[in-house]
């Protein structure tokens, strides 16, 4: 879940820190002492629970133990005056914290979670969310994913994909993602919605938060109770150090020593600067701060130096010539995107498009891939060209032109709302399997959006012959007739159904080795042959038959991929034979292999014409 590097605290402090966690458990949240819940049985990971499972390394550092300043503690809406960034938080994740306390409020009261708790986790996780220089969206997402390592063993549990890289871009195991590292299969149960925007992404800190918090007041939980709280956070990361650590940042932040770190322009969060400082961010004008932050200027002030005392004269205004140019760096600002050219683009996401889609072989997919794209402040961008690309060992293509042209990729560009869709339908070819169609732009740093289409056979649960046709030949000559099939189900044809034609002795089980047969390509004889798919209608003719020198009853084997089966009776005589009378067969159609009663009497009704052609 983790992947953030251990940095080792001293001893002293993680000694100290544990020591006032068994002193002063009760004071974090505000009840009676606690007593000993390390070994409750609940908090004992197990492989119904893989968010308890060892999946990363936590960063446990602790926070500074210094006393805050004597006063009186300020309310917890104004718990910012504290002006250490290395243990502040960004404003963003500092919002989504509140805010998923408050909804907590809401739906469950009784659990009485602080929303510093829920940044303690925050903390430990992810550096809320800007770990490893990553900055915050004002929409609440990282700039890059937050994934945590896979988890295929060693050191880590197994946790074989459970969401189809979904949400961890992992198709093979599963890893833990965003600010507070939740893995695929848990975020399923706890998935929120903190922003209000109909999306539940683990990956933005607002509904990672919420998730968070529901995720520790799950089964009835009271963070009030400290057996509940000690509980809880272990179901997190079944480690006594995590706890340590998680309920060390808590109490750090409800002390109100903590700076709300002023977002970036753009979004995002600066990273931690030295301790006593505000830090300012890269493109802000040194000597102006945000409105209400208390950072100050640093590297001195840009307002223009005194010019040197001048004889009066007409040489006044020269001091007053450098000020209209000190603005000139600031033209090539990449925030304003040249005429005619699209903004940078910084995500691509999936738009009202399902991420799955499932077709049958030989069918077009009801889904069209459709994407948007959105600068780092979440605005849309027109004018981008998308690539859709079929990804995979698949014979799917995209239905191109009236000729209906077999192409792999096609391109589209973004609308006013930064919206793409491929305009062509994706048909699904003759196999059964697993592709991706996949949605890129030519922009570094932009990852692609990928759709898992799934290609499944044809199913048909009865399979018959059309007509009451015979079918009989003399030696070394053809068929008169052949046959037609048709396949349902539910009593719906089936139509792209595939079928394998074989023939074989009369009871339809073994396979002959002379007799009739069918007609290869290069026009040699063969008894087993895979057939063409059966048409909307759900019917299929059969090729010709032709008869060897060999006479006898023999019969036809029609199958279905997943076994179903039609078995259709043929005789091979001379013109001038007359059967007798226990050679006479019925020539009509069994179904599922049911053999033809030899002593059955031919029908003595006027024969139909198949019905129907392929």
């Amino acid at each position: 879940m983790k992947i953030l590097r251990t940095r080792a605290a001293s001893v002293s402090r993680q000694g100290l820190c544990t020591a006032l966690l068994v002193a002063s458990l009760t004071a974090a949240v505000g009840v009676s002492p606690p007593h000993n819940i390390a070994d409750a049985d609940d908090t004992k990971p197990g492989p119904d629970n893989p968010q308890g499972l060892p999946h990363g390394t936590p960063n446990l550092t602790l926070p500074d133990l210094k006393p805050r300043s004597p006063g009186p503690l300020p309310p917890p809406d104004k718990r910012l005056d504290g002006s250490d960034a290395a243990t502040g938080i960004p404003a963003t994740a500092l919002d989504a914290y509140r805010k998923a306390a408050q909804a907590m409020r809401t739906d469950r009261p009784d659990c009485h979670i602080p929303w510093e708790l829920i940044a303690g986790i925050g903390m430990v996780e992810s550096h809320h969310g800007t770990l490893e220089g990553r900055q915050l969206l004002p929409d609440g997402r990282s700039d890059r994913k937050i994934l945590g390592p896979r988890l295929t063993g060693g050191q880590f549990a197994v946790v074989r994909d459970t969401d189809g890289g979904r949400y961890d871009d992992d198709p093979v195991f599963d890893r833990a993602v965003g600010p507070t590292q939740f893995i695929p299969s848990t975020w399923e149960s706890f998935a929120s919605d903190g922003n209000g925007d109909g999306v539940k992404d683990p990956n933005n800190i607002y509904d990672a938060a919420l998730g968070t918090a529901r995720y520790l007041c799950a089964d009835g939980r009271d963070m009030n109770k400290p057996e509940d709280l000690d509980k809880a956070i272990l179901r997190y990361n079944p480690s006594r150090e995590y706890v340590t650590a998680v309920l060390a940042w808590m109490r750090k932040y409800q002390s109100g020593d903590v700076a709300e770190l002023p977002a970036l322009p753009g979004g995002g969060s600066p990273a931690p600067s030295t301790p006593g400082t505000t830090p300012v961010p890269p493109d802000r004008k040194p000597g102006n701060t945000p409105g209400g932050s208390t950072g100050g200027s640093t590297g001195g002030s840009t307002s223009p130096a005194k010019p040197t005392p001048q004889k009066p004269g007409p040489q006044k205004p020269t001091p007053q010539k450098p000020t209209p140019e000190k603005p000139t760096p600031e033209k090539p600002t990449p925030e304003k995107p040249t005429p005619g050219k699209p903004a940078p683009v910084a995500h691509l996401d999936r738009k009202d498009v399902a991420e799955r889609w499932q077709t049958t072989e030989g069918t077009a997919f009801d889904e069209r891939a459709r994407v948007r794209a959105t600068d780092r402040t979440g605005k849309p961008v027109a004018g981008v060209q998308v690539t859709f690309e079929i990804i995979g060992d698949t014979d799917a293509y995209f239905r191109s032109g009236a000729k209906a042209t077999k192409v792999t990729k096609v391109t589209a560009t973004t609308d006013k709302n930064g919206v793409a869709s491929a305009s062509q339908a994706v048909v699904a070819g003759d196999r059964s399997g697993d592709f991706s169609v996949r949605a890129t732009v030519d922009v570094r740093g932009v990852k692609p959006v990928d759709f898992y289409a799934k290609v499944v056979a044809p199913q048909a649960d009865t399979l018959k012959q059309v007509g009451n046709d015979t079918f009989m030949a003399a030696p070394d000559s053809a068929f008169a007739k052949r046959l037609t099939v048709i396949a349902t189900k539910n009593g719906k044809p089936v139509a792209n159904l595939g079928l394998t034609a074989t023939v074989t002795a009369t009871n339809g089980e073994k396979d002959a080795t002379s007799g009739p047969y069918f007609k290869d390509d290069q026009g040699r004889p063969v008894r087993t042959l895979t057939l063409e798919r059966t048409n909307g209608e759900g019917k299929l003719m059969l090729p010709e038959l032709f008869a060897d020198k060999n006479t006898g009853g023999y019969a036809l084997r029609v199958t279905t991929a997943d076994g179903k089966t039609l078995v259709v009776q043929l005789l091979v005589r001379q013109q001038d034979q007359k059967p007798a009378q226990d050679q006479d067969q019925d020539q009509g159609g069994k179904e599922t292999g049911s053999p033809a009663t030899p002593s059955t009497p031919p029908s003595t009704a006027p024969a139909k014409k198949a019905g129907a052609t392929s």
